[in-house]
């Protein structure tokens, strides 16, 4: 990449962290508590991406009564603190990668769909005194493909959407960062496949967290 940035804003499950065991974990709880059968592994990772409310509703039974939905969202929410990161772990070589572009002088942020509070828990937890911002979904951060909390973002931290870059793994990720003006990079690690990222407008797709240094 002939393009050089000064600042990298991530998005965070299926970019950062492998969150997919916690979260199948997470959501056959809340569905048995909820008295729902249990959804597999490629079920639920077809559901991620669109914050909790989208994962539950998608998860329970087709035809569920919305306040039933509702119900086991709001037990997924409950569970998330107890079970919600016992099975998280950085992308191998993500750790370093953060740590040589904080070395450069890079500014870095994080935006999710996840719900705020997650995200807040997970950063410190694996990723401590690296991000400049951390944002999930929030009464003032919409989910994802707005571009509302990447503008946000960008401002709170002094980025300039010339020099900056949004880094997912999902065409969500890739569309907002089109629509906010920066330089979409994808990720082939993730849980959305390769051709999903390019029809929505990736910019260029790195195969291994190393990859991302080649925009530094």
């Amino acid at each position: 990449m002939e393009r050089r940035f000064d600042t990298f804003i991530f998005d965070l499950d299926g970019t950062l962290l492998d969150t997919l065991p916690d979260l199948v974990s997470l959501t056959n709880r809340a569905l048995r508590d909820a008295g729902f059968p249990e959804r597999t592994e490629e079920e639920i990772l077809s559901f991620v991406g669109n914050g909790v409310r989208a994962l539950m509703y998608q998860a329970v039974p087709e035809g569920t009564d919305p306040a039933r939905a509702e119900a086991a969202m709001e037990r997924w929410r409950e569970l998330y603190p107890e079970c919600g990161i016992e099975l998280t772990k950085p992308y191998e070589g993500m750790v370093e990668v953060l740590s040589q572009l904080k070395v450069q002088g890079k500014k870095l942020a994080v935006l999710s769909n996840k719900f705020d509070g997650g995200v807040q828990e997970l950063i410190p937890a694996f990723f401590s005194d690296t991000f400049d911002a951390v944002h999930g979904e929030s009464a003032d951060i919409p989910r994802k493909p707005d571009p509302t909390g990447l503008l946000f973002t960008m401002d709170e931290i002094g980025a300039d959407p010339e020099t900056t870059v949004y880094v997912g793994d999902s065409g969500s990720d890739m569309q907002t960062a089109r629509n906010a003006g920066v330089f979409a990079l994808g990720v082939s690690w993730g849980y959305r496949p390769e051709e999903e990222l390019l029809e929505e407008g990736a910019d260029a797709i790195v195969h291994d967290p190393s990859g991302i240094l080649g925009c530094s």
